[in-house]
């Protein structure tokens, strides 16, 4: 894990980039610039010097981030490597915001159930892959062993088991109904969820998983997971309205002439073709 003031630079780096990327510039002259508004103090203007130079020669910033595992996690390499990718399906805006969303959670202090449910509800929402994303998560120094195990069972069970049976059969109010009806905890492992969190997870069984997601977004805290936004129909309706208006004007023109000498269609002709 990072220092807290690490995470504070990477959200501020992130939410810049969100920024200005709607305005269509390129990548790498953005961070040619931010680089030099970054804290000095901390390791994040080293690291995007390393971007930076992957980026302008192979231009995938991802290669670059999994090589600084140390700074970036693998579950941030994987969002930019999907958002780079040549399907397309994934846009790099989004991705950029979730990495803002997340490091401003961690710079608050952030807990693993918190962690965990924010990065697998960005996977799902986003429709990415789950394999290489749970992959990826598992590998989050925010883990310790059991979560890592834990989250590569999800990884093996998803599709297969309902998540919020997963999350019910890992928490502590699963041992505490056992406990309750005589059954033996001692070969179950170590529970990761709160008596809380084990309400929710059996309340939502057998449910659409974002009831579970919004559920655990309002009890855990974390941020909302961004996610594409539908097309502002606004953006086209005035230069529709400006077609509109100019077809309106050539029809009114052609019914005046009409009404006072009759329509000249001799200005309609082509040219004549020369004569051989």
């Amino acid at each position: 894990m990072l220092d807290r003031a690490e995470y504070v630079e990477q959200a501020h780096l992130f939410k810049i980039l969100v920024a200005r990327l709607s305005e269509q510039i390129p990548l790498q002259d953005l961070l040619g610039v931010l680089r030099h508004e970054l804290l000095a103090s901390t390791k994040l203007p080293m690291a995007v010097d390393f971007l930076l130079t992957e980026l302008k020669h192979s231009g995938m910033m991802s290669p670059a981030m999994l090589r600084l595992g140390h700074y970036f996690t693998p579950y941030q390499a994987y969002l930019i490597s999907e958002a780079e990718a040549e399907r397309g399906q994934f846009d790099m805006r989004i991705a950029v915001r979730i990495l803002q969303a997340e490091a401003e959670y961690r710079s608050e202090g952030a807990s693993p159930q918190g962690i965990f449910f924010f990065q697998f509800e960005s996977i799902s929402r986003n429709r990415l892959r789950y394999s290489p994303g749970l992959k990826a998560i598992s590998q989050d120094p925010a883990y310790d062993e059991p979560w890592t195990h834990f989250i590569l069972e999800v990884r093996n069970q998803v599709g297969l088991i309902d998540l919020a049976d997963l999350i019910f059969m890992r928490s502590e109010d699963y041992h505490r109904r056992r406990t309750a009806a005589g059954a033996d905890n001692s070969k179950l492992p170590p529970p990761l969820f709160g008596e809380k969190e084990g309400r929710i997870a059996f309340a939502n069984r057998h449910k659409d998983p974002l009831y579970l997601f919004s559920a655990m977004q309002r009890h855990l805290g974390y941020p909302q997971v961004p996610r594409p936004e539908p097309p502002d129909p606004s953006k086209e309706l005035l230069p529709q309205l400006m077609r509109r208006m100019e077809r309106l004007e050539t029809r009114m023109k052609l019914m005046e002439e009409e009404n006072r000498q009759g329509i000249d269609i001799t200005k309609f002709y082509g040219d004549r073709p020369p004569s051989p």
